[in-house]
């Protein structure tokens, strides 16, 4: 394991992150390698851009904002949730269809008004939603059941599966059930990177550059209200990140340079800081990176130190 961030309290290394990092040139190939990036590891939501390409692929018809939602991990504001009953509407199904796992929203003011009103934890307020939305209408597509459609050996999960290994250029080697109840296939950090590389340059109007185009058009719709990966999205020209949980980010540009990053302990204190050094790396810069470069250390509810990459 290689330490990739160190945690620094008034000048005192109290403690060190490992992981694994990998940043790709527009050419694909490998301007920095931290870790084991070529080990298998489970993308979490970094894989929903890559299963939104299957989805297409497989017959999905939906428009951009929808198509957003897919591809997010958001907030549960109104918004997103009227995004994601419309989307279920348009093939004639409603949210009693959905069979995530029930969550509160993530957007404090939105949650705070659910608690007041006595609502309890709901699947279309839960993150994932949109993509499970996004699987059942590309079931009805398909022509495929609904029923069942979580299941790694339904045909939409192996469609999506077939889509992964493509996209990634890796094999499979562990099918899991993600937070949210869906199927999650292992890929390699490289091959995550590869696959948003693949999204950027993509030619136009194609399944994989869709996608990268709808999330760099609607970044609210990706994470939502003080989410670092919409300001990531808004902040840097030409960029589309996506986060996921247990500490993995990944990020491309428009012309190909791409980065992941997992941080062994899931930490997400670790992981932006060590993503921005990643991004450097291939010569990506804007001024929201600085805010992002470190995390705070607060003492007494003051910063006082910072967690920071090592690479």
């Amino acid at each position: 394991m290689q330490r990739v961030a160190e945690v620094v309290r008034n000048g005192f290394v109290e403690g060190h992150h490992t992981g694994s990092a990998v940043a790709l040139a527009a050419d694909g190939g490998v301007a920095l390698a931290a870790g084991s990036p070529d080990v298998p590891m489970l993308p979490r939501s970094c894989a929903k851009p890559l299963q939104a390409v299957g989805m297409l692929r497989a017959g999905l018809d939906v428009d951009d904002e929808a198509l957003a939602i897919v591809c997010a991990s958001h907030n549960g504001e109104p918004r997103h949730v009227d995004v994601v009953r419309r989307l279920l509407a348009g093939v004639g199904l409603d949210e009693s269809a959905l069979d995530n796992t029930p969550g509160m929203p993530s957007d404090k003011e939105t949650r705070r008004a659910m608690l007041c009103a006595g609502d309890r934890p709901k699947r279309i307020t839960q993150n994932c939603s949109g993509k499970h939305a996004g699987m059942l209408a590309t079931c009805v597509a398909a022509g495929w059941p609904t029923e069942g459609y979580r299941d790694p050996e339904h045909p939409l999960q192996l469609a999506l599966r077939a889509t992964t290994e493509d996209l990634t250029g890796d094999r499979v080697t562990a099918a899991v059930v993600d937070g949210c109840g869906a199927a999650l296939f292992s890929v390699t950090l490289t091959g995550l990177a590869r696959s948003f590389a693949r999204l950027a340059t993509a030619p136009p109007g194609s399944p994989e550059r869709r996608c990268f185009d709808v999330m760099r058009a609607h970044p609210q719709l990706i994470g939502g209200r003080g989410r670092d990966v919409t300001q990531l999205i808004e902040g840097v020209p030409d960029l589309v990140a996506k986060d996921g949980a247990e500490g993995v980010y990944a990020a491309v540009v428009a012309d190909g340079r791409a980065v992941a990053v997992k941080i062994d302990d899931g930490a997400a204190r670790a992981r932006l800081p060590v993503m921005v050094a990643a991004l450097r790396a291939v010569g990506v810069d804007a001024p929201v990176l600085e805010e992002f470069a470190t995390t705070a250390v607060l003492g007494y509810g003051k910063r006082v130190g910072e967690v920071r990459s090592l690479l």
